[in-house]
Protein backbone atom coordinates (compact mmCIF):
# COMPACT_ATOMS: atom_id res chain seq x y z
CA UNK A 1 0.00 0.00 0.00
CA UNK A 2 0.93 3.52 -0.21
CA UNK A 3 -0.18 6.51 1.06
CA UNK A 4 -1.06 9.67 -1.35
CA UNK A 5 -2.58 12.87 -2.19
CA UNK A 6 -4.47 13.73 -4.94
CA UNK A 7 -3.72 17.41 -6.69
CA UNK A 8 -5.39 18.84 -9.40
CA UNK A 9 -3.39 21.54 -11.25
CA UNK A 10 -6.22 23.27 -12.75
CA UNK A 11 -9.99 23.62 -12.25
CA UNK A 12 -11.61 20.65 -14.06
CA UNK A 13 -8.71 19.35 -14.38
CA UNK A 14 -7.15 15.49 -14.26
CA UNK A 15 -6.19 13.97 -10.87
CA UNK A 16 -2.61 13.15 -10.16
CA UNK A 17 -1.23 11.35 -7.30
CA UNK A 18 1.55 12.13 -5.21
CA UNK A 19 3.38 11.23 -1.87
CA UNK A 20 2.62 13.36 0.96
CA UNK A 21 6.20 12.61 2.59
CA UNK A 22 6.25 13.70 5.89
CA UNK A 23 3.88 16.72 5.49
CA UNK A 24 1.11 17.74 7.03
CA UNK A 25 -0.89 18.25 3.96
CA UNK A 26 -5.17 18.23 4.00
CA UNK A 27 -8.11 18.40 1.03
CA UNK A 28 -8.19 22.18 0.15
CA UNK A 29 -4.50 22.88 0.57
CA UNK A 30 -2.20 23.92 -1.87
CA UNK A 31 0.94 22.19 -2.55
CA UNK A 32 4.42 22.84 -4.45
CA UNK A 33 5.15 19.39 -6.35
CA UNK A 34 7.61 18.05 -8.97
CA UNK A 35 6.15 16.86 -12.25
CA UNK A 36 7.08 16.12 -15.47
CA UNK A 37 7.24 19.73 -16.71
CA UNK A 38 8.90 21.22 -13.94
CA UNK A 39 7.53 22.70 -10.71
CA UNK A 40 4.23 23.11 -10.14
CA UNK A 41 1.56 24.18 -7.66
CA UNK A 42 -1.67 22.75 -7.12
CA UNK A 43 -4.47 22.22 -4.49
CA UNK A 44 -5.09 18.48 -2.80
CA UNK A 45 -8.62 17.63 -3.75
CA UNK A 46 -8.15 14.01 -2.46
CA UNK A 47 -6.77 14.01 1.39
CA UNK A 48 -3.78 11.35 2.32
CA UNK A 49 -5.05 7.87 1.56
CA UNK A 50 -3.63 4.51 1.04
CA UNK A 51 -4.10 3.03 -2.25
CA UNK A 52 -2.53 -0.20 -4.19
CA UNK A 53 0.38 -0.07 -6.95
CA UNK A 54 -2.44 -1.07 -9.31
CA UNK A 55 -4.00 2.06 -8.31
CA UNK A 56 -0.81 4.36 -9.27
CA UNK A 57 2.53 4.84 -11.33
CA UNK A 58 5.47 4.70 -9.86
CA UNK A 59 7.95 6.08 -8.71
CA UNK A 60 5.47 8.49 -6.84
CA UNK A 61 7.17 11.85 -7.01
CA UNK A 62 6.58 13.27 -3.83
CA UNK A 63 5.11 16.96 -2.39
CA UNK A 64 7.91 19.65 -1.79
CA UNK A 65 5.98 21.43 0.75
CA UNK A 66 2.70 23.17 1.46
CA UNK A 67 2.21 26.52 -0.75
CA UNK A 68 2.65 29.66 1.60
CA UNK A 69 2.04 33.02 0.82
CA UNK A 70 5.23 33.80 -1.50
CA UNK A 71 3.85 30.52 -3.85
CA UNK A 72 0.62 32.81 -4.19
CA UNK A 73 2.27 35.93 -4.95
CA UNK A 74 4.27 33.77 -7.56
CA UNK A 75 1.41 32.22 -9.12
CA UNK A 76 0.02 35.44 -9.66
CA UNK A 77 2.83 37.22 -11.15
CA UNK A 78 2.87 34.14 -13.59
CA UNK A 79 -0.92 35.18 -14.97
CA UNK A 80 0.25 37.97 -15.60
CA UNK A 81 3.05 37.31 -17.31
CA UNK A 82 1.07 34.71 -18.97
CA UNK A 83 -1.26 37.86 -20.26
CA UNK A 84 1.87 39.71 -22.01
CA UNK A 85 3.49 36.32 -23.44
CA UNK A 86 -0.11 35.80 -25.31
CA UNK A 87 -0.13 39.36 -26.68
CA UNK A 88 3.51 39.09 -27.88
CA UNK A 89 3.11 35.78 -29.14
CA UNK A 90 -0.30 36.95 -31.05
CA UNK A 91 1.75 39.81 -32.53
CA UNK A 92 4.15 36.97 -33.64
CA UNK A 93 1.51 35.05 -35.23
CA UNK A 94 0.14 37.88 -37.78
CA UNK A 95 3.86 38.53 -38.55
CA UNK A 96 5.03 34.81 -39.18
CA UNK A 97 0.87 34.69 -40.98
CA UNK A 98 0.68 31.49 -39.64
CA UNK A 99 -3.04 29.97 -40.17
CA UNK A 100 -3.41 29.11 -36.19
CA UNK A 101 -5.57 30.91 -33.27
CA UNK A 102 -3.87 31.06 -29.99
CA UNK A 103 -6.46 29.66 -27.41
CA UNK A 104 -4.21 30.39 -23.73
CA UNK A 105 -0.63 30.58 -22.53
CA UNK A 106 0.52 29.35 -19.15
CA UNK A 107 3.80 29.62 -17.13
CA UNK A 108 5.12 26.66 -15.51
CA UNK A 109 5.57 27.41 -11.37
CA UNK A 110 9.13 27.93 -11.70
CA UNK A 111 8.87 29.95 -15.19
CA UNK A 112 11.42 27.36 -16.91
CA UNK A 113 8.81 26.75 -19.43
CA UNK A 114 6.24 28.90 -21.39
CA UNK A 115 3.04 26.87 -23.23
CA UNK A 116 0.80 28.36 -25.96
CA UNK A 117 -2.21 26.75 -26.49
CA UNK A 118 -3.16 26.77 -30.03
CA UNK A 119 -6.15 25.20 -32.47
CA UNK A 120 -5.71 25.24 -36.46
CA UNK A 121 -7.39 22.96 -39.03
CA UNK A 122 -4.51 21.01 -39.44
CA UNK A 123 -0.81 20.96 -38.85
CA UNK A 124 1.18 24.23 -38.27
CA UNK A 125 4.93 24.85 -39.13
CA UNK A 126 5.70 27.29 -36.24
CA UNK A 127 9.21 26.63 -35.83
CA UNK A 128 10.24 30.00 -36.76
CA UNK A 129 7.54 31.51 -34.44
CA UNK A 130 9.60 29.17 -32.07
CA UNK A 131 12.64 30.48 -32.68
CA UNK A 132 11.09 34.28 -31.96
CA UNK A 133 9.47 33.39 -28.94
CA UNK A 134 12.51 31.74 -27.51
CA UNK A 135 14.75 34.82 -27.76
CA UNK A 136 12.15 37.04 -25.99
CA UNK A 137 11.33 34.92 -23.00
CA UNK A 138 14.75 33.04 -22.82
CA UNK A 139 13.24 30.06 -21.76
CA UNK A 140 11.97 27.08 -22.99
CA UNK A 141 8.97 27.49 -25.26
CA UNK A 142 6.56 24.71 -25.77
CA UNK A 143 3.39 25.45 -28.49
CA UNK A 144 0.58 22.38 -28.05
CA UNK A 145 -2.01 22.30 -30.68
CA UNK A 146 -5.60 21.40 -28.89
CA UNK A 147 -8.96 20.17 -30.20
CA UNK A 148 -12.06 22.45 -30.15
CA UNK A 149 -13.36 20.09 -27.28
CA UNK A 150 -10.09 21.09 -25.35
CA UNK A 151 -10.35 24.56 -26.17
CA UNK A 152 -13.50 25.00 -24.77
CA UNK A 153 -12.69 23.97 -21.95
CA UNK A 154 -9.71 26.40 -21.87
CA UNK A 155 -11.82 29.17 -21.95
CA UNK A 156 -15.05 28.37 -20.55
CA UNK A 157 -18.41 29.60 -21.18
CA UNK A 158 -22.79 28.95 -20.67
CA UNK A 159 -24.28 25.87 -22.22
CA UNK A 160 -27.59 25.62 -23.54
CA UNK A 161 -28.81 24.25 -20.62
CA UNK A 162 -27.74 27.89 -19.04
CA UNK A 163 -25.13 26.18 -16.98
CA UNK A 164 -21.30 26.82 -16.55
CA UNK A 165 -20.12 24.28 -19.01
CA UNK A 166 -19.41 20.75 -17.41
CA UNK A 167 -15.83 20.17 -19.02
CA UNK A 168 -15.12 23.76 -17.67
CA UNK A 169 -16.36 23.47 -13.84
CA UNK A 170 -15.67 19.34 -13.12
CA UNK A 171 -15.38 17.31 -16.02
CA UNK A 172 -12.15 16.37 -15.99
CA UNK A 173 -11.84 13.94 -18.97
CA UNK A 174 -13.59 13.83 -22.22
CA UNK A 175 -15.59 10.65 -22.61
CA UNK A 176 -16.59 9.57 -26.34
CA UNK A 177 -20.30 10.56 -27.31
CA UNK A 178 -21.92 9.16 -30.47
CA UNK A 179 -24.64 10.35 -31.83
CA UNK A 180 -26.46 6.73 -30.80
CA UNK A 181 -26.63 8.21 -27.74
CA UNK A 182 -28.82 10.88 -29.17
CA UNK A 183 -31.18 8.31 -30.56
CA UNK A 184 -31.57 5.94 -27.45
CA UNK A 185 -32.31 9.49 -25.79
CA UNK A 186 -35.04 9.95 -28.37
CA UNK A 187 -33.33 13.49 -28.78
CA UNK A 188 -33.53 15.73 -31.78
CA UNK A 189 -30.80 15.13 -34.17
CA UNK A 190 -31.17 18.46 -35.19
CA UNK A 191 -27.28 19.33 -34.71
CA UNK A 192 -27.70 22.61 -33.44
CA UNK A 193 -30.01 21.30 -30.73
CA UNK A 194 -27.45 18.48 -29.88
CA UNK A 195 -24.22 20.29 -30.33
CA UNK A 196 -22.41 22.10 -27.77
CA UNK A 197 -20.47 25.52 -27.65
CA UNK A 198 -17.50 23.45 -29.17
CA UNK A 199 -19.51 22.33 -32.18
CA UNK A 200 -18.97 18.58 -30.58
CA UNK A 201 -22.08 16.41 -29.66
CA UNK A 202 -22.72 17.62 -25.87
CA UNK A 203 -21.08 15.56 -23.27
CA UNK A 204 -23.75 15.52 -21.31
CA UNK A 205 -25.16 12.52 -24.07
CA UNK A 206 -23.06 10.78 -21.89
CA UNK A 207 -24.56 11.36 -18.59
CA UNK A 208 -27.56 9.26 -18.66
CA UNK A 209 -26.81 6.75 -21.99
CA UNK A 210 -25.90 4.12 -19.80
CA UNK A 211 -29.43 4.40 -17.92
CA UNK A 212 -31.22 3.95 -21.40
CA UNK A 213 -28.67 1.26 -22.51
CA UNK A 214 -30.27 -1.02 -19.21
CA UNK A 215 -33.92 0.07 -19.81
CA UNK A 216 -33.62 -1.29 -23.07
CA UNK A 217 -32.13 -4.56 -22.41
CA UNK A 218 -34.50 -4.80 -19.50
CA UNK A 219 -37.39 -3.86 -22.02
CA UNK A 220 -35.87 -6.48 -24.69
CA UNK A 221 -36.13 -9.32 -22.08
CA UNK A 222 -39.88 -8.78 -21.21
Amino acid sequence: MFSVVGIRFKKAGKIFYFDPADHLINKGDFAIVDTARGIEYGQVVIGKKEVTEQDVVLPLKKVIRVADEKDVEQVQTNKDLSQTAMQICQDKIVEHKLDMNLVDVEYTFDRNKVIFYFTADGRVDFRELVKDLAAVFRTRIELRQIGVRDEAKLLGGIGPCGRILCCTSWLGDFDPVSIRMAKDQNLSLNPAKISGLCGRLMCCLKFESDSYETDTVEYSNM
